[in-house]
């Protein structure tokens, strides 16, 4: 296990199954899923009311090459190649085995939702590596209604490439 991520983690908004599986049914805005990626990926918010956050000293370098500013991993399709090939074999199928989640129909299959997904079992995997648990509750953030339309997400989210 790092031990500095472990330490770190105590700064992150702390996961649950209860916040992962509001993820999945699409209650939590694209953003707020994108920031809880970019905290564990070591990335910064500019200052404390900064919409833009840059690579830190925590950040991988592969991030940090690839993304000096914090990609938006649902809305950009390479930061979301990346946040997928960057889950080891090992952690794969963690959606599957930790929330019970056995994927999307054929018609509810959309880039927004399936890489929704993929920050979800990226955020599991993380949360693996650390060795820490992940409790049933925990905070939430003030919770949407689904969107009408699933394509396009909530107001304010990007639009997907």
């Amino acid at each position: 296990m790092d031990k500095s991520l472990s330490n770190q983690s105590q700064n992150f908004w702390p996961l649950s199954r209860a916040l992962l599986n509001e993820i999945l049914n699409d209650r939590i805005s694209d953003r707020f899923v994108a920031e809880r990626v970019w905290e564990r990926l070591g990335y910064q918010p500019m200052d404390q009311n900064s919409t833009l956050w840059c690579a830190g000293a925590r950040t991988p370098t592969e991030w940090r090459q690839a993304f000096p500013k914090a990609p938006e991993v649902i809305a950009q399709r390479p930061a979301s190649v990346q946040l997928t090939r960057s889950i080891e074999k090992v952690y794969k199928q963690l959606l599957k085995s930790q929330l019970s989640f056995a994927g999307y129909r054929i018609s509810e299959l959309y880039p927004r939702r399936t890489r929704r997904a993929t920050a979800i079992n990226w955020l599991l995997a993380w949360q693996a590596k650390t060795e820490a648990s992940l409790p049933e509750e925990g905070p939430l953030p003030t919770l949407l209604e689904p969107p009408t339309d699933p394509v396009h997400g909530h107001p304010g989210d990007l639009a997907i490439e």
